[in-house]
């Protein structure tokens, strides 16, 4: 049975493709965030295809949400993966805006029907967001890196390369699948705070949606996405203002890069996350 349920098909013009995962590779929901955000700001609210779950998750942990009222049933939402497309007129490409969540199962098989969507959709060209913890703070811009299925792409996007070595998550993967596909793919990276690791960071969704935009062709900055930054780095300063151990701690990360060790971590973490809370 094809896991593929298509709505319509739009009538794309050299589309171009913006990807993003919730899970593993999307800390502090950076990547899913930017682009949730650019959908809502365009309104675009219809995904012309989806990816059933059934096949690649286990709804005991992805399940799925319901919205009861009176007693009654009134929506059901599933851990599906939505195809968006934003028609532009006045360019010489549309997009095509895929979210959703990172898969439990099959990951191959999901990844090559991904980008099959993605091929009879007619893209031209792949770009993923993803976000990680890293040796950052919040005081400094976004560190943003890159990675792409062909060396000679990563020049479009003026970011350095990244090495790295170890697990990965489903971006790798659908890169891989896209290649098979004959797809160019890159994917954009954005570093984040260790010390907000569990909180949204709207800093990092601006970083990437705008360089996202450079490198598809679409603004990606706004002047909302810009008071929510300004906003978010206001209220961290403040939390860090309250805690003479989580300033050190910034101090030593934006000086050298230290970590500390995870249980002290752990509790400014609390801290900080309570404060955010509170505001």
């Amino acid at each position: 049975m094809d896991p593929v349920r298509r709505f319509n098909k739009p009538s794309l013009r050299q589309p171009r493709a913006v990807l993003a995962f919730e899970g593993w590779n999307d800390a502090c929901d950076a990547a899913s965030g930017a682009l949730r955000y650019l959908l809502e700001r365009r309104s675009i609210r219809h995904p012309f295809a989806v990816i059933e779950p059934e096949e690649f998750f286990d709804f005991q942990q992805h399940r799925p949400s319901v919205v009861v009222q009176d007693g009654s049933i009134q929506a059901m939402t599933w851990p599906e993966t939505r195809f968006y497309a934003i028609e532009r007129p006045d360019q010489d490409h549309d997009l095509v805006v895929v979210v959703g969540d990172e898969p439990t199962f099959r990951w191959k098989t999901f990844a090559r029907t991904v980008a099959a969507v993605l091929a009879d959709s007619g893209v031209e060209s792949v770009t993923m967001l993803g976000a990680y913890i890293g040796s950052v703070t919040h005081s400094a811009p976004v560190p943003l890196s890159a990675v792409a299925t062909d060396p000679s792409h990563l020049d479009a996007t003026s970011l350095p390369a990244t090495d790295y070595e170890g697990p990965t998550g489903i971006v790798a993967v659908l890169g891989e699948a896209c290649k098979e596909a004959g797809i160019p793919a890159t994917s954009i990276w954005a570093a984040t705070p260790h010390y907000l690791a569990a909180s949204p960071n709207p800093m990092a969704m601006r970083a990437l949606l705008s360089k996202a935009g450079e490198i598809v062709g679409f603004d990606g900055d706004s002047e909302e996405l810009r008071k929510m930054e300004t906003e978010f780095i206001t209220e961290v300063d403040e939390a860090v203002a309250e805690s003479d151990d989580l300033a050190e701690y910034v101090r030593e990360v934006a000086e050298n890069g230290r970590q500390m060790d995870p249980g002290r971590t752990g509790e400014l973490v609390d801290e900080i996350e309570n404060f955010l809370r509170d505001v």
